[in-house]
C-alpha cells in the first residue's frame, strides 16, 4: 500500500526501470516502426509513444502538485532511437523531483478532474500514473512481439 510520497517513488523507480528494460530490448528497426493503420494515438509509432511517456508523467505531476492538468514540460526528443532511454530518464528525474517532499496528507486530497466535475484523491491521480505507463510499455511490447522481435519476460 502507498502510504506516503517516497513509498509511492520507490514503486515508480520500479516501473521506471521496467521500461527502459523493454525500450533498451528494442532492435534498430523500432527506431522508424509505426502501425501499418491507424489516425491519432492509434497510429503512432514507438518513437511517439516512448514522448508520451515521458511527457505525460509531468502531467500527472502537474496535476497531484495542485496546478492543474498540464503539459507544462518540454519532454526531450524521442526522434531517434539514442533518445528514448535519455528522455525517459530525464522525465523520471523532473517527476520524482516534483513530488519529493510533496506532504503526506497530499495522497489523500480530492484533485479536480480535468473532464468532469468530479474530483479523484491523489494516491489515484499517482496511480493513474503507472497505470498509464504500464499499458503504453504494454502497447510497445505487443508491437515488438507481432515484429517478431524478443520480448522481455515481465518480471526480470
Amino acid at each position: 500500500m502507498i502510504t506516503d510520497p517516497e513509498a509511492y517513488l520507490n514503486y515508480f523507480r520500479s516501473i521506471h526501470r521496467r521500461t527502459l528494460r523493454d525500450i533498451e530490448a528494442l532492435p534498430s528497426p523500432a527506431e522508424g516502426w509505426e502501425p501499418p493503420v491507424g489516425e491519432g494515438e492509434k497510429g503512432w509509432g514507438i518513437a511517439r509513444i516512448v514522448y508520451h511517456i515521458s511527457e505525460s508523467r509531468i502531467y500527472f505531476a502537474s496535476a497531484y502538485c495542485g496546478k492543474g492538468w498540464r503539459y507544462d514540460w518540454d519532454a526531450p526528443s524521442t526522434e531517434h532511437q539514442s533518445d528514448w532511454v535519455p528522455a525517459l530518464e530525464a522525465s523520471a528525474a523532473e517527476f520524482q523531483k516534483r513530488i519529493e517532499g510533496t506532504p503526506r496528507d497530499w495522497l489523500d486530497r480530492r484533485i479536480k478532474m480535468i473532464d468532469t466535475d468530479g474530483t479523484l484523491s491523489g494516491w489515484r491521480i499517482l496511480m493513474m500514473l503507472l497505470e498509464h505507463e504500464v499499458h503504453h510499455r504494454s502497447q510497445i511490447d505487443t508491437y515488438a512481439g507481432l515484429e517478431g522481435w524478443d520480448v522481455p519476460q515481465i518480471y526480470d
